[in-house]
C-alpha cells in the first residue's frame, strides 16, 4: 500500500477536510485559554504591564512551539505504526496469500455478505490492491499518510495556537494594566464564541453545547488564574 499523495492542481483532501477545522478551534481555544490563565494570575498578582507583555510572550511562543512539536510527534508515530503494519502484513500476503484472501472473505461475511459474495468480493478487493485490503479490514487504514503531512499537521497546530494566544498578546499590548484583567475576560468570552461558531458549521454540531464546553472551560480557567495570582503570589 503506498503513502498519500497530493495531486497537483487539486484541492488537497488534508485542507478540505472538515478536520482541520476542527483541529484548528481545538489548538486555538488553547491558545487562547492557557496564555489568557496565565496573565490572570500575573495580573491578580499585580504584575506590572511590562511583566505582563513579557509573560504573554513567552506563553506564546513556547505554547505555539509546544503544541506543534507534540501533534508533529504524535502524528509521525502513528505514521510509522501503520508502516510496520503495512509491512507485516505485506510479508504475510506474500507467505500466505490464499489464506489472507479467506480471512478477508470471513470479514465480509461477517459483515453480513453470503459466503459466496464475501468470497468474490474478498478476490474482487486483492485484485485490485491486496495490501490496502487488508490493512482496511484488519485494522481499519485506509490510507497512510505521508512524511509531508505530518509536519504539516504539526505546522497547523502550532500556527493554530498562536493565533488563539494572539487574542490576550494582543489585550496586553493595547489596554491599560488597570483594565487587563476585565479586557482579558471579555477577549476570551468573545474568541471563544466565534471558535465555537466554526466548530458549529464545520461539524453540524450543537453550538450551544460546543460553546458552553468552550466558555466554561474558558472563563474557569481564567477565573481561577485570576484567584490563584491574587491570593497565592
Amino acid at each position: 500500500m503506498t503513502e498519500t499523495r497530493e495531486e497537483p492542481g487539486r484541492t488537497p483532501a488534508w485542507y478540505a477536510d472538515a478536520r482541520i477545522l476542527r483541529a484548528f478551534v481545538l489548538h486555538a481555544n488553547d491558545g487562547i485559554v492557557a496564555t489568557a490563565g496565565l496573565l490572570e494570575g500575573f495580573a491578580g498578582a499585580g504584575a506590572s504591564d511590562s511583566t505582563l507583555l513579557l509573560a504573554a510572550s513567552a506563553a506564546t511562543i513556547a505554547g505555539s512551539l509546544s503544541v506543534g512539536g507534540a501533534q508533529w510527534a504524535e502524528e509521525a508515530a502513528e505514521r510509522e505504526a501503520q508502516l510496520v503494519l503495512a509491512a507485516e502484513e505485506a510479508a504475510q500476503l506474500a507467505a500466505n496469500p490464499d489464506d489472507e484472501v479467506a480471512e478477508l472473505a470471513a470479514y465480509w461475511e461477517g459483515k453480513g455478505l453470503a459466503p459466496a459474495l464475501a468470497v468474490e468480493v474478498a478476490r474482487q478487493l486483492s485484485a485490485k490492491d491486496a495490501l490496502a485490503a487488508q490493512l482496511e479490514s484488519e485494522h481499519g487504514i485506509d490510507a497512510i499518510p505521508s512524511a509531508a503531512s505530518t509536519v504539516r499537521a504539526g505546522v497547523l497546530a502550532a500556527l493554530s495556537f498562536l493565533a488563539g494566544a494572539l487574542v490576550p498578546l494582543l489585550v496586553t499590548v493595547l489596554v491599560p494594566v488597570d483594565l487587563e484583567a476585565w479586557a482579558i475576560l471579555a477577549a476570551v468570552v468573545l474568541s471563544l464564541a466565534l471558535t465555537s461558531l466554526v466548530a458549529w458549521r464545520s461539524g453540524n454540531l450543537s453550538f450551544r453545547r460546543v460553546a458552553t464546553r468552550a466558555l466554561t472551560v474558558g472563563i474557569g480557567t481564567v477565573v481561577v488564574g485570576y484567584v490563584a495570582g491574587h491570593f497565592l503570589l
